[in-house]
């Protein structure tokens, strides 16, 4: 046997052992993909659930919230990132919506935020749920860091004024960090945004229709 074919022999080998351990690699992914997405999924919506009933509490709706959503595109919001809006009831009846919302200018990028508006259009509750801001500073956005967020509880358009909801540096009622203005700026706008939105558009929110459909409602 010559020394050509011994070297193309082990060529052709070496090729179909890792063909084999390609497709036993992709298959054992593909396995582990399937066996793990039905409690991923769970895991994903205990977890939202959890960060909305801590600003809205679970006795306050009947209604299954996550299913019960509208996906919202407006120049409010980020075009990238719509804002999804979970429309809560009790007995039929609205009782909130939950902005699920993108700043999309803080300091270190976006900033992605819960902002729970009840329906008589005060605002039950903030909290941001994902952020890169500096620790230390941007980072007292987050509850578990900073009292700030809550002072957006029980506020509403018309207490503060409209144009009175900003970080008191640009002439508004709501604290800023020290060496830090921009992340609570890019908050504090989020949310106004989902007030306006929601003042807006408050007959459309809470619409009766075909649950997790999309709403396109573009502005004047």
């Amino acid at each position: 046997m010559s020394m050509a074919f011994k070297l193309d022999k082990n060529i052709w080998m070496s090729a179909l052992a890792l063909g084999l351990f390609g497709v036993a690699g992709a298959a054992i992914v593909a396995t582990t993909d399937w066996l793990t997405h039905d409690r991923i999924i769970a895991e994903q919506k205990a977890a939202r659930l959890k960060n909305i009933n801590e600003i809205l509490p679970r006795d306050r709706y009947d209604n299954d919230l996550l299913k019960d959503q509208l996906r919202v595109t407006d120049g409010l919001f980020s075009p990238e990132q719509p804002a999804i809006v979970f429309r809560a009831r009790k007995q039929g009846k609205p009782v909130a919506a939950i902005f699920q919302t993108t700043a999309p200018n803080g300091y270190s990028g976006p900033i992605t935020l819960l902002v729970g508006i009840l329906a008589n259009g005060t605002i039950s509750g903030v909290r941001v749920i994902e952020h890169n801001e500096t620790p230390g500073l941007g980072d007292q956005i987050e509850r578990r860091k900073s009292p700030w967020v809550l002072e957006f509880n029980g506020k509403s358009l018309g207490d503060p004024p409209a144009e009175r909801w900003a970080v008191k540096r640009d002439g508004g009622v709501f604290d800023q960090f020290t060496g830090a203005t921009i992340s609570p700026r890019a908050v504090t706008q989020a949310v106004k945004k989902s007030l306006l939105y929601f003042r807006d558009h408050h007959d459309e929110i809470f619409a009766a229709g075909q649950p997790a459909r999309e709403q396109a409602a573009n502005s004047p």
